[in-house]
């Protein structure tokens, strides 16, 4: 069973390096959760490594603005990779005529790439940042446009994984429910972030260019999505703290309060079994 613990520091001395979720953990779309970037400059003045590894489809150079405009400390962390970072391989290494799903702000994830944004109907691969309106719009929205993509058997790259995040006290969708939606069509999907492989063996790298070399037994992730913090991580052989404030809060959290005894069933009904839980990072 996973162990609550009541501050990140009871749990730090048995670390060296860090692999910290970024939305649901230190922020929720709308401001930083302050106590969280304290606990992981904490962490880093402990002698940690403290690496961010999130699921967004912008290059980290943007992702490092953005956080910090809502409020995450700079001190907080040594690195950022991102989802975005590890897709533009994907990206890179297929045709050159791309048919792009996304908002305009995250147009940058081909900057460079050698490719082309054209009509669907010359593309011959699909990158997927996201909704292009998720304020207003659902997954269920796209199911025509995707249906006419999948017949055509073109690839689908997916650059944010990530079902659903935060944005405030709503839950917004993501590129990874139409990738969802997109394979139950028939669809062919490539992803590289959370919960696969390639963007843990980039962020373990970076990890190493900061500190040298480690033992995975020394590493924690922290995360507060089960299928893509916590099964990516437990597949990579990593230790878990599970932030059980995020998105699945409603599985066991009445009246502001978390029912331990439905939590530890959610995370049986999971098959997942993270080290250690708390609501909050702190």
């Amino acid at each position: 069973m996973a162990k609550r613990i009541h501050s990140f520091s009871e749990i730090t001395g048995e670390y060296d390096v860090v692999l910290c979720d970024v939305w649901g953990v230190l922020h929720n779309g709308v401001e930083a959760f302050a106590d969280a970037s304290r606990a992981l400059a904490a962490a880093r003045a402990a002698g940690l490594t403290v690496v961010l590894i999130t699921n967004s489809p912008r290059p980290s150079p943007g992702v490092k603005v953005q956080i910090r405009d809502l409020g995450v400390l700079d001190e907080a962390y040594d690195r950022i990779v991102t989802s975005g970072d590890v897709t533009r391989a994907l990206i890179a290494s297929g045709p050159e005529k791309v048919y792009f799903i996304g908002a305009r702000k995250d147009a940058p994830l081909l900057d460079g790439l050698g490719v082309e944004a054209v009509s669907a109907e010359e593309a011959g691969i699909v990158v997927c940042a996201g909704l292009r309106n998720d304020e207003k719009e659902k997954p269920e929205d796209y199911r025509a446009e995707l249906e006419k993509l999948a017949a055509r058997h073109l690839p689908f790259i997916c650059a944010n994984p990530d079902l659903v995040v935060e944005r405030g006290h709503r839950l917004i969708p993501c590129a990874g429910a139409l990738a969802k939606l997109y394979g139950e069509m028939g669809g062919s999907t490539l992803i590289a972030g959370k919960p696969h492989r390639p963007i843990y063996d980039k962020t373990l790298e970076e990890a190493r260019e900061v500190r040298g070399a480690f033992d995975l037994s020394r590493v924690i992730a922290i995360g507060d999505g089960m299928p893509t913090d916590v099964r990516g991580a437990e597949a990579f052989g990593l230790d878990v703290l599970y932030i059980s404030g995020g998105i699945h809060a409603k599985e066991y959290v009445t009246a502001g309060s978390t029912d331990e005894v439905r939590l530890q069933a959610f995370l049986a009904r999971e098959k997942a079994a993270p080290k250690w839980w708390m609501p909050r990072l702190q």
